[in-house]
């Protein structure tokens, strides 16, 4: 466990910190080895991240003192293509999972650039498009879940748009781009009975 952490540290000690609990998550890193050979082969994927729970979640159990992957359902694999054809996507994907095979853990594989076309047509809704992959990451409900990883030359790159210091305190922070109070309390109850050392920011 990261013992006497200050929450406050500046950024670059926390990413370091942070990629070294990343890489205790060995089925996430081996993930990461299979995307980051193959963006060396396809220019469309070279601005990757696995995102979300599977990454905050690693960092919750290593400090709640759980098994590294306790909790995590799948990986979030997102990319940012402007070809928002499903056509495009889907080639994409099945490349993906000819490639990861069973990694040991189920995945969700989505170019970010079309997910405003059939979440409107889905709920009904007036999603706008996000501008890149960045903006995508940015807008997923709460602190903690707006981070992504992907490997460069065997580095870990991070993007973390509202730091770290959230998922080190192990603290739930709404973020309101793009998601309700009722999503937004209903996921941080499901978390809580999951890892209840956490505290929930209210919504309002």
């Amino acid at each position: 466990m990261v013992k006497n952490m200050n929450y406050d540290t500046n950024i670059q000690e926390q990413i370091r910190v942070f990629t070294k609990i990343i890489r205790k998550n060995k089925k996430l890193m081996n993930v990461l080895k299979v995307l980051e050979k193959y963006a060396t082969e396809n220019p469309v994927f070279k601005n990757h991240y696995v995102g979300a729970g599977s990454v905050n979640q690693t960092v919750f159990n290593y400090l709640s003192g759980k098994t590294i992957d306790f909790g995590i359902k799948d990986l979030d694999i997102v990319y940012y293509d402007s070809d928002t054809s499903y056509e495009a996507e889907d080639k994409i994907i099945k490349d993906l999972e000819s490639r990861l095979g069973d990694c040991g853990i189920s995945y969700d594989i989505k170019n970010e650039a079309r997910v405003h076309i059939w979440y409107n047509e889905k709920y009904e809704d007036k999603r706008e498009p996000y501008t890149s992959l960045e903006d995508a990451v940015s807008s997923w409900g709460a602190t903690v879940t707006c981070v992504g990883v992907r490997l460069e030359k065997g580095k870990l790159l991070v993007y973390c748009p509202y730091g770290l210091s959230d998922i080190f305190s192990m603290t739930i922070r709404p973020v309101k781009r793009c998601f309700t109070k009722e999503q937004y309390e209903a996921r941080a109850e499901r978390w809580k009975k999951k890892w209840d050392k956490l505290t929930i920011i209210p919504w309002n």
